[in-house]
């Protein structure tokens, strides 16, 4: 709150969350407590991942990053493909995400589930994702391509989780955590 319109410029975004085969292979390491070479790592903080797309701009040559809060949002919903879901792709949690009421408590491989609109997967649950900017109240006001706070204690979350209610994976939750 409060509602706002935000556009934003063309980005790209991965299909999947980062598994955990591609982050041993570019980390060497799998921190994650539930084990699958194509479930999302997870136990990662915002400055692991922040390295991680730094090592993986060195073997790849491209330009990778977090996405901000605003592209990740304008993604889940759908873009300009979006109905105004709840969730990201259904209005009903069960068939897009893994969530307390189905996940088994745990993770699970991605794209076991539908994806939304833009074919992006896991938007909502499985594990929570970072964004790049700081938390910080919003404005109200509307903002082209916002950056959010440049500074700040934490960095932005969203997505909900394996063990998150339903209320938590809507694409409207915002959420933080410390960076490390």
């Amino acid at each position: 709150h409060p509602v706002h319109k935000v556009p934003v410029s063309s980005f790209y975004m991965g299909e999947t969350e980062v598994t955990q085969a591609l982050w041993q292979a570019v980390m060497g390491d799998n921190p994650s407590r539930f084990k699958g070479s194509n479930h999302p790592v997870e136990n990662v903080s915002w400055n692991d991942c922040n390295e991680f797309i730094k090592k993986l701009n060195e073997i790849t040559s491209h330009q990778f990053r977090l996405p901000t809060e605003a592209e990740w949002e304008y993604a889940a919903r759908g873009g300009k493909k979006g109905h105004g879901y709840k969730y990201s792709g259904k209005n009903t949690i069960g068939s897009i995400a893994w969530y307390i009421d189905n996940s088994d408590n745990k993770t699970h491989t991605v794209k076991g589930k539908l994806p939304n609109e833009l074919g992006l997967y896991d938007m909502c649950g499985n594990v929570w994702e970072w964004c790049s900017d700081w938390y910080d109240h919003y404005s109200g006001n509307s903002q082209i391509d916002p950056q959010g706070s440049y500074s700040g204690i934490y960095p932005i979350l969203r997505g909900g989780c394996w063990n998150s209610n339903d209320w938590y994976c809507r694409v409207t939750n915002r959420s933080y955590n410390n960076i490390s």
